[in-house]
């Protein structure tokens, strides 16, 4: 529904990236609310292991924007294809340091209804390797080229969507969602990353629909012939897929802390924290005009927005991996252009898959 730019902000001498909504979608007041809301929620999350978000508005022609750290490295799905299954001691630090983020989110009644390998970023800051980062709270992504191969996108009410195979049940089955089905999906998660598999076997996304809903997950211990676990983990992940959400944990801090049995000695105990004080971003007052824009029209493909810029506060760095979605072998066009928002002049790289 949208494009991200990785972009560079030359008097703070940094990268960030800027995720646009189309103007072509300005019509549909539901992805426009959608996109609006979610700005707004991920505006007051502040956690450590959570994609910082800058700012976000409107631009003068009526594309919606949001500005957001850059960030270097990899996401979970990329590292796993590269380096093979995770050991237990790299995995569930990582697992836990998520568990963190959408702690925070909880509390702020935020479901990310979307978590899966791709949308949890690692990289490396402070000293510390698979420092870990969620991206995309809540965020729409509506467009079939932006989910896995083979995923398909559920409406009721609006737009409810997700990946099958990262899916709790009721997300399944269109039922109302709350953070324990995040955690559903965050179990799955770990064990694809300790096994390199999923917990059933589907040849399509009904099937793993159906296995969800019907089904008991092949059972951690028995999904590797040659791979043993520590003893208690397969129970502990089986009890966060249970198909009853009451049967489940019920916050992602419990379940961090019955993880930590397994984390190393050297994983320090007390991070990443649950909570964590909140401060919003304001909300960029009315559209943004762009005086002395310098994009060559003929320089930008027909359906892509002009490339953005903000007027940007002081902030680290956003997910490379936002700009092409992760298992895609679509050709790419790369696109250089230069403009402004709000008298800021950024560079702009922009990809776009096809």
């Amino acid at each position: 529904m949208g494009s991200v730019y990785k972009a560079l902000q030359p008097d703070m001498n940094r990268m960030v990236a800027v995720k646009i909504l189309h103007a072509k979608l300005k019509a549909r007041k539901d992805l426009v609310a959608r996109f609006r809301r979610e700005a707004r929620a991920m505006s007051h999350l502040t956690h450590p292991n959570t994609v910082k978000v800058l700012l976000y508005g409107e631009l003068e022609e009526g594309e919606l924007y949001i500005v957001m750290e850059y960030l270097d490295g990899r996401n979970l799905n990329q590292v796993v294809r590269r380096d093979g299954p995770l050991s237990v001691e790299r995995a569930i630090p990582i697992l836990i340091q998520v568990c963190g983020a959408l702690e925070e989110a909880h509390q702020q009644g935020i479901v990310h209804r979307d978590l899966k390998p791709e949308n949890i970023f690692l990289t490396n800051s402070a000293g510390m390797q698979d420092y870990a980062k969620v991206l995309d709270f809540g965020l729409a992504k509506v467009t079939e080229r932006e989910l896995r191969p083979g995923s398909i996108m559920l409406t009721q009410e609006g737009m409810v969507f997700g990946t099958p195979e990262f899916m709790s049940p009721e997300q399944a089955q269109g039922q109302t969602l709350d953070r324990r089905s995040d955690i559903y999906s965050l179990a799955i998660i770990l064990y694809e990353a300790l096994t390199g598999k999923l917990p059933f076997d589907a040849r399509s996304s009904m099937e793993y629909i159906q296995l969800h809903v019907m089904s008991p997950p092949i059972p951690l211990d028995q999904r590797l012939a040659d791979k043993t676990f520590p003893t208690g983990l397969g129970d502990v992940i089986a009890h966060a897929m249970a198909k009853d959400p009451n049967d489940r944990f019920t916050s992602t801090a419990e379940f961090a802390e019955a993880l930590r049995t397994y984390a190393p000695s050297s994983f320090m105990p007390d991070w990443p924290p649950m909570a964590y004080a909140s401060q919003p971003i304001p909300l960029a007052s009315g559209p943004v005009s762009a005086p002395g824009a310098t994009v060559r029209p003929d320089r930008i493909p027909a359906d892509e927005p002009s490339a953005p810029a903000a007027n940007l506060p002081t902030s680290v760095e956003v997910p490379h991996s936002h700009a092409v979605p992760p298992r895609m072998t679509s050709t790419l066009v790369v696109v250089a252009t230069v403009s402004v928002i709000a008298g800021i002049l950024l560079a702009v790289l922009a990809i776009k898959v096809f």
